[in-house]
């Protein structure tokens, strides 16, 4: 088809909320362990919003054909590499491993005074 990855609304809207997610995320994770119970919960919450949301997308940018979209899995490997992870790795373990951190996360703050 003629029409590039990237020209899907839904691609597009998606990208856009998860660089809203990351700077929000980005914003507050220093000041966390200052943060109320509450506060905490709804960083937790955006974390496993962003994390839900590079999901989809990932699996979506794995189905495509697109070149920029197989860049762009690139690029996400590459982050994935710098904070730690296997060259090798499947993004596919990350998230699931991810999800049960975000669970763990849950957890320690509901037992907070």
């Amino acid at each position: 088809s003629g029409m590039s990855f990237f020209d899907s609304e839904f691609v597009q809207k998606e990208m856009q909320d998860i660089t809203v997610l990351q700077e929000k995320i980005y914003q507050s994770v220093f000041r966390f362990f200052s943060m109320s119970k509450e506060e905490k919960m709804e960083h937790v919450d955006d974390l496993e919003e962003l994390l839900n949301k590079q999901k989809i997308l990932y699996t979506r940018l794995s189905l495509s054909d697109d070149p920029k979209a197989k860049d762009m899995k690139e690029n996400i490997m590459k982050e994935a590499t710098m904070i730690g992870f296997p060259a090798d790795v499947d993004l596919t373990t990350v998230f699931t491993n991810m999800n049960a951190m975000i669970t763990n996360m849950k957890k320690a703050i509901e037992r907070e005074g």
